[in-house]
């Protein structure tokens, strides 16, 4: 079963994979017509292809397979830009930063999410949780001796992105993504050097920062 949605776009076994993807194509077509509160596990299952017990082998509920589905358009987005992050440079959160502007214009702007209400609690922790397993994969691979756990600095680095990105996209009269990216940057960057490894290219970043502004 799958506990968060990260797993989906890391799973290997090519059938679970496949089920999946059924089960999420499914729940997108379905809510291009239907509203989310009413959709029932069955009606999804069945539009999938698939029987009730076989949907509760890989989520809980709609809930998760929902915030799979956002999870897993998201990694997609961060795939099809190459989005990396390595703990010894920090400034190159800049393009993950980047992507969540990025992808919160496409999801705000979906004919799929402008039929629901009940969204966004859900876009949160779907986005929110890809950003921290992004910076975590490469924040846990480094040496850590410092007071603060790489899985703490993820969490407060992801939280200051989305946080920012999400209040970006709220103003009506917005700045381009390309203006307020590097503004995001230099906010969560000093999040970013409390790990160990980020100190291998923190004058690096710094130069980098000076230089744009």
């Amino acid at each position: 079963m799958a506990d968060a949605p990260i797993s989906d776009c890391e799973v290997r076994d090519p059938r679970i994979r496949r089920t999946r993807q059924l089960l999420q194509s499914a729940l997108q077509t379905l809510l291009l017509t239907r509203n989310f509160e009413e959709l029932s596990v069955q009606e999804i299952a069945e539009a999938a292809t698939v029987n009730r017990a076989t949907f509760y082998d890989h989520y809980t509920d709609k809930f998760a397979l929902l915030a799979a589905l956002i999870a897993g358009g998201f990694h997609k987005l961060l795939y099809q830009r190459d989005v990396r992050y390595d703990a010894a440079c920090p400034a190159q959160a800049r393009t993950l930063i980047s992507a969540v502007c990025e992808f919160l214009e496409m999801i705000r702007s979906s004919e799929m999410c402008s039929k629901q209400s009940p969204f966004e609690p859900l876009i949160d922790a779907a986005i929110l949780g890809t950003i921290r397993h992004v910076l975590a994969r490469s924040l846990c691979a480094a040496e850590h001796s410092g007071a603060l756990s790489s899985e703490m600095v993820a969490s407060a680095a992801s939280a200051a992105i989305y946080a920012a990105a999400k209040e970006w996209h709220r103003l009506p009269d917005r700045a381009p993504a390309e203006e307020i990216v590097p503004q995001i940057l230099e906010m969560v960057l000093p999040i970013l050097q409390l790990a160990p490894a980020a100190s291998v290219c923190a004058t690096e970043s710094d130069e980098a920062l000076a230089a744009r502004s």
